[in-house]
């Protein structure tokens, strides 16, 4: 809130003091996302999902966010695209603005995918997942191949349903969850989301996602999405179903980032923790996913880039839309 401060009033050749007007007050502006998109909403499949459409021209590219995010992750990269695609991005069930379900499933997500395609009028699509988007992408093209033009894994040619994955959240040296405290007001989680998972990441280039994410009531207090019943619903189809690589028949980009956990400093006693945490689990777990798809994905692309699993996109941004943009126009 801004304070407009009143100038006093001076004597001047000893006339009386005049007297002020009224002090003027005014609230700071509402924020508002700027980013150039649009927003709409399709219902298919039995739920109603909220899309984000950059515009663009060129054949479509549909990104897909992870577990816990929103289409607002893109905000950032989606305009290093629009120039040569149409650029379309949509919240998962149970996440952002969309409406949830019962099913969780492999076949489920595609559908919705493959569902909100036939509601733009997208006859077919490259797709890029990130994390868990990467369950999307597969089964899409697996099931659908002819809606598929290519798929691009974005820290998500991982599988979700290995037990060395399992394993490695059992022993999670952070929070996937936000703290009671942290859902007090919407500073207070950013307070705890940001150094947690976004340290190395301006806070203004994520403020559209965090808020999506945070979900603010009316009271100002905070009712994170997914909900609790989404996410144990969505975490059980995960580690049930394990992902069919050989049906995939298109070609394939896997962009990995350097590390999983954001490392909060060299300073803090957290950093040796999620380092010793990433060296037991993360390192051999990228290892084997990578021997997996460069076995299942024929012929399939593997670049690596700065940044952690959350924050690689902005991190490295110019250089996944390039790794991207050479990948989807084939040059």
């Amino acid at each position: 809130m801004r304070r407009v401060i009143t100038a006093t009033l001076l004597c001047i050749a000893c006339r009386p003091a005049e007297t002020p007007p009224p002090a003027e007050t005014s609230a700071a502006p509402a924020w508002r996302d700027s980013a150039a998109h649009t927003e709409r909403f399709v219902a298919t499949n039995g739920v109603r999902l909220h899309v984000l459409d950059w515009g663009g021209s060129g054949p479509a590219l549909v990104l897909i966010h992870g577990y816990g995010d929103s289409p607002h992750v893109f905000d950032d990269i989606a305009p290093a695209f629009i120039d040569r695609f149409h650029v379309v991005a949509y919240a998962r069930r149970g996440h952002g603005k969309s409406s949830s379900g019962e099913s969780f499933s492999n076949a489920t997500l595609a559908a919705d995918l493959i569902g909100m395609m036939d509601s733009l009028g997208i006859a077919k699509a490259s797709l890029a997942g990130w994390s868990m988007g990467g369950n999307e992408i597969t089964a899409a093209a697996g099931l659908f191949p002819d809606r598929v033009e290519k798929v691009v894994y974005l820290d998500g040619a991982y599988d979700w349903s290995d037990a060395a994955f399992a394993g490695s959240m059992g022993d999670l040296p952070i929070a996937l969850d936000p703290p009671v405290a942290a859902r007090a007001s919407l500073d207070a989680y950013k307070a705890w989301l940001i150094p947690t998972w976004f340290p190395d990441v301006a806070p203004a280039r994520i403020e559209a996602h965090v808020r999506e994410i945070a979900n603010p009531q009316p009271d100002g207090t905070l009712s994170p999405v997914p909900d609790s019943a989404s996410t144990a619903r969505a975490f059980g189809a995960l580690q049930s179903e394990r992902r069919d690589y050989t049906k995939v028949r298109v070609p394939a980009l896997a962009i990995y980032s350097e590390i999983f956990l954001a490392q909060p400093g060299p300073d803090s006693a957290a950093t040796a923790t999620i380092q010793a945490w990433e060296a037991k689990h993360m390192v051999p777990f990228r290892r084997t996913s990578q021997a997996r798809i460069r076995k299942e994905l024929k012929g399939v692309e593997i670049v690596t880039v700065p940044g952690s699993h959350a924050s690689f996109m902005f991190v490295a941004r110019d250089s996944v839309a390039a790794a991207m943009r050479r990948f989807l126009s084939g040059g």
